[in-house]
């Protein structure tokens, strides 16, 4: 029977995904006959539905109910048809691996487009004069209202979708008797299936549903209009108590209207309920501004007392405030007074220095007055050597300095990486100094002789089973002394590892030794004779190599300031002066110097 309504299904979900638009709803009405085959409530019912909801033919049957049916076979009573289809399809089905596409997009669609469906009925269904047709459209709206009903009884979470829906509202804001009626059903089913859907519907959708019934209330004379209206009502205001509140807030005189209007209409007993709740409402409400009022009071009179207060206080709180005025005022015009003086005093120092350069320069002047001719060059080199001096200066600050600052973070980031060493090497060896505290208290567990007598039963079958190998005494001896060659290998290992690791202990203290050493070292004119002893290397090695870098920088500290301006020439330099002997650079230098004063 299953596979047989897998090949219907998929039969009929190939014909609908052939045939055009305008046949697509006649195909769907064949959904109904394949679900009056099977039994309700069985599992094949089940398997049906969902085999219809992964073809997706309820997608379609969702999708079809906002086209036009005026030209489709059947007219709006197909439509209808389809909407009371959708909600038999819907109703106990749970699709597994697509629940969230089902609750959260299909079943909200569903519920607009039947809503949507409703209103172009009932549209029809007003301007129609024809009797027939009126009463076939009637047919049409209740069914689609009761397949409604019966969507969001099986989903209650549907509820606060359908009230906040506003083709609900606008099918409810009708004139029409019949389907104003079968609109305030549905609002009753509503209540009844889901008496806290009030508490999730925002205030101004309820406020519209409400101003709606009052205005049925209000506006029409007919009982039909005014009992539906009443029981609505009724039923919003036994769900949600707080809703009378409201209505004693907005509608004052909803009471008294109701009491004169609908008096002996033939539902006196829903009326008399209603007006008993809005009378304990409205006694409420009045209790509660008379609360109000006297609460006004009481305030108006203690701040009348406050404000007496501080009107008796009222010269101390003025002079108080003129001396704490002149007081910021004095002290503001102080600081523009200082920071006048300190802009005049800027000026100033700026006029002074702009003086003293003028007259250094024209000093100059007349010092390169004086100058021979023989010595311009001369003078010209030393002022450019003490110019490259200072460039070099600031120029090496600013490397030393970003230096510093990158050594810095590295120092920072190591000495962090050593503190945490340190913790995880304290806190192993506490865990294992309590290891060893608690090992020679634990006692071995004696064996009974039973257990003595079974385990030497499987001794001796595992004997008996694998018996020893006979070896002679010359293999047992060449077979002991390799054993004892191995463990003598090991032993050398591990005694070697033991070595390495203690130097590698032995370097990284010395390594942070030195380290604390150069960060906490003082500077030049703070150092003593001890400090030199501290830093003083005993390796004979390193004394060498501090010689020949202590020579290196003399030598360098001899060259002309154009091979001083960057490390660029530095490797250059090295190589000439590496290539000419002293006595050809005293030589060179020599007759530069004569050269420079031939002239």
């Amino acid at each position: 029977m299953a596979a047989a309504a897998d090949r219907r299904v998929l039969a009929l979900a190939s014909e609908i995904t052939e045939s055009s638009a305008r046949d697509v709803p006649v195909l769907l009405l064949k959904l109904k006959e394949f679900l009056s085959l099977v039994p309700l409530g069985s599992g094949e019912q089940k398997k049906l539905k969902e085999d219809l909801y992964n073809y997706g033919l309820i997608q379609y049957c969702v999708l079809v109910l906002k086209q036009d049916y005026s030209r489709v076979p059947g007219s709006w009573a197909t439509a209808a048809s389809i909407s009371d289809i959708l909600s038999g399809c819907c109703v106990g089905l749970d699709p597994n691996g697509d629940a969230e596409e089902f609750y959260k997009k299909l079943l909200p669609s569903a519920v607009q487009n039947m809503l949507v469906l409703g209103r172009r009925i009932q549209a029809r269904f007003v301007r129609s004069v024809k009797d027939k047709e009126k009463g076939e459209l009637l047919r049409s709206f209740r069914l689609v209202m009761d397949s409604l009903c019966r969507l969001f009884r099986h989903h209650t979470l549907l509820t606060s979708t359908v009230l906040q829906q506003e083709h609900f509202l606008q099918l409810l804001m009708t004139d029409d008797v019949e389907t104003g009626s079968d609109v305030m059903s549905v609002l009753q089913s509503i209540m009844q299936v889901n008496s806290a859907v009030l508490s999730r519907v925002p205030e101004d959708a309820l406020h519209s549903i409400l101003d709606e019934l009052v205005y049925k209330l209000s506006a029409s004379s007919n009982p039909v209009t005014g009992h539906a209206a009443t029981r609505s009502l009724l039923r919003m205001l036994e769900a949600k108590p707080d809703v009378k509140w409201m209505m004693a807030a907005r509608y004052k005189g909803l009471r008294s209207l109701l009491s004169r209007q609908w008096t002996g209409k033939g539902f006196g007993r829903e009326l008399s309920r209603l007006l008993d709740i809005l009378c304990s409402g409205s006694y409420q409400q009045g209790e509660m501004q008379r609360l109000h009022q006297a609460a006004r009071s009481i305030q108006a009179v203690w701040r009348g007392f406050q404000t007496r207060r501080r009107v008796r206080k009222l010269p101390v709180a003025v002079t108080t405030l003129q001396r704490s005025f002149r007081a910021k005022k004095e002290q503001e015009l102080l600081s523009l007074k200082r920071k006048k003086e300190e802009e005049d005093l800027k000026q100033q120092l700026q006029l002074q220095r702009v003086r003293a350069m003028r007259m250094f320069r024209e000093k100059q002047l007349s010092l390169l007055e004086i100058v021979s001719a023989g010595q311009m060059d001369k003078h010209i080199q030393g002022t450019q050597e003490t110019s490259a001096l200072l460039i070099q200066k600031h120029w090496r600050g600013h490397r030393e300095r970003k230096r510093f600052q990158q050594q810095k973070a590295l120092l920072k980031q190591y000495k962090a990486a050593v503190t945490i060493q340190r913790a995880a090497l304290r806190f192993l060896e506490k865990r294992r100094k309590i290891r060893d505290s608690l090992l020679p208290w634990k006692q071995m567990r004696e064996l009974t002789d039973e257990q003595r007598l079974r385990f030497q039963q499987k001794i001796d079958t595992y004997v008996q089973l694998h018996p020893a190998q006979q070896r002679a005494a010359e293999q047992s001896q060449e077979l002991h002394l390799q054993a004892q060659e191995k463990l003598g290998q090991r032993l050398l290992r591990w005694k070697l590892e033991q070595d390495g690791n203690q130097r590698r202990e032995a370097m990284l203290a010395q390594i942070n030794t030195h380290i604390s050493l150069l960060t906490g070292a003082p500077s030049l004119r703070e150092s003593s004779a001890t400090d030199v002893d501290v830093f003083t290397s005993r390796s004979v090695p390193v004394a060498l190599k501090a010689r020949e870098a202590h020579s290196t920088m003399l030598r360098r500290s001899r060259w002309p300031w154009w091979r001083k301006l960057g490390e660029e020439f530095t490797e250059e330099g090295d190589d000439l002066l590496n290539a000419i002997p002293d006595m050809e650079l005293g030589t060179l230098f020599i007759a530069g110097t004569n050269t420079a004063e031939d002239p």
